[in-house]
C-alpha cells in the first residue's frame, strides 16, 4: 500500500494560490474574448452603417410663377395674334393723353372697318388689299392747341414681314402721288382732313402698321419742318399706338410704360406728304 504522508500547511497554501491563478487566467481570457466579440460586432455595425445608401438632399421645388408675372404674346403674325382690334382697345375714351400732365388730344370720331381701302386711295389702297390687310381702326382727333386735325390708326396685316413690305413701299407711292391716306371727316370744321395737304407718318410693330396724318385746321399747307407736327406724329404713332395700344396687346393687357425715344429694329417711323 502506498504510504500517504500528510501534506504540510505550506504545500496546501501553494496549491490554493495556483488554483486561484488559473481562475484569474481563464477569467481574463473570457473577458478578452468578450471584448473581442463586442469589438467585432461593433465593427460590423459600423460597417453596415457605412454602407447604408446616402440620400442626397433633393433640390428645392421650382418656384411657381408669380401671379403678377406678365406673359407676352407674339404679335408678329395673325396666326398667333388672331383677335381683331376693337375701337375700345385703340381709342378707349373721348381723349388721348400722352405723358403725365400733358394736355389731351380730343377724339372727334372713331371707325373700325374690314375694308382697309376706306382709309386709303389709289396705289396705297391697292397695296394694302394685295398684301392681305383685313382691318383698319382709326380716329380723327384735334390737337391740344386746336391748331391741327389728325387721323391716326392701325392697319392689320397678315404678318410682320408683310407689314414691313407695306412700310417700305409707302414712301415711293406717296412721293410719286400714286395714292394717299384718307382723313376721317368728323363733321363741321374738320373739312381740312379730306381737303388740305397733310403730313403723314407710319411705323411697324408686329403685324400692324401704325400711321397718322396731320393737317392744319385752317387748311393751310403743313411745313415739313414744323416741330408741332412732328410732335403730333410722335405722340400718336410712337407713344399712343405703338408703346401704348400694341404694347398692351403684346403683354396680354398689361400697360407698358411709354418711352421718350423711338426704339428697336422692330419699329420704324417715317413721314411724308399726303397731298
Amino acid at each position: 500500500q502506498p504510504l500517504h504522508l500528510p501534506r504540510s500547511r505550506r504545500a496546501r497554501d501553494t496549491d490554493r494560490r495556483g488554483a486561484r491563478l488559473w481562475q484569474v487566467v481563464f477569467g481574463g481570457a473570457a473577458v478578452l474574448a468578450l471584448f473581442a466579440l463586442c469589438g467585432l460586432g461593433g465593427a460590423a455595425l459600423l460597417a453596415n452603417r457605412a454602407t447604408d445608401p446616402q440620400v442626397a438632399p433633393s433640390p428645392p421645388a421650382a418656384a411657381a410663377p408669380s401671379p403678377s408675372a406678365t406673359e407676352r404674346q407674339d404679335i408678329d403674325s395673325r396666326d398667333t395674334d388672331s383677335a381683331p382690334l376693337t375701337v375700345k382697345e385703340v381709342f378707349p375714351g373721348r381723349q388721348v393723353t400722352v405723358g403725365g400732365g400733358a394736355d389731351p388730344y380730343e377724339v372727334l370720331k372713331t371707325q373700325s372697318s374690314g375694308s382697309c381701302a376706306v382709309a386709303a386711295s389709289g396705289e396705297v389702297a391697292d397695296l394694302l388689299a394685295t398684301l392681305g390687310c383685313n382691318q383698319v381702326v382709326r380716329a380723327s382727333l384735334r390737337s391740344p392747341d386746336g391748331d391741327h386735325l389728325l387721323t391716326a390708326g392701325l392697319f392689320n396685316l397678315t404678318d410682320k414681314a408683310t407689314a414691313q413690305r407695306v412700310r417700305d413701299r409707302l414712301r415711293q407711292l406717296l412721293d410719286d402721288r400714286e395714292g394717299r391716306f384718307r382723313g376721317l371727316p368728323a363733321g363741321d370744321d374738320t373739312e381740312a382732313l379730306t381737303e388740305a395737304p397733310a403730313r403723314v407718318g407710319w411705323q411697324v410693330r408686329g403685324h400692324y402698321l401704325a400711321y397718322c396724318l396731320v393737317v392744319r385746321a385752317d387748311g393751310e399747307p403743313v411745313k415739313a419742318a414744323d416741330p408741332a407736327v412732328r410732335e403730333i406724329l410722335f405722340d400718336l404713332i410712337e407713344t399712343h399706338l405703338t408703346k401704348g395700344v400694341l404694347e398692351r396687346r403684346a403683354t396680354g393687357g398689361s400697360a407698358g410704360q411709354p418711352t421718350t425715344t423711338p426704339s428697336g429694329s422692330d419699329e420704324d417711323d417715317s413721314d411724308s406728304e399726303n397731298d
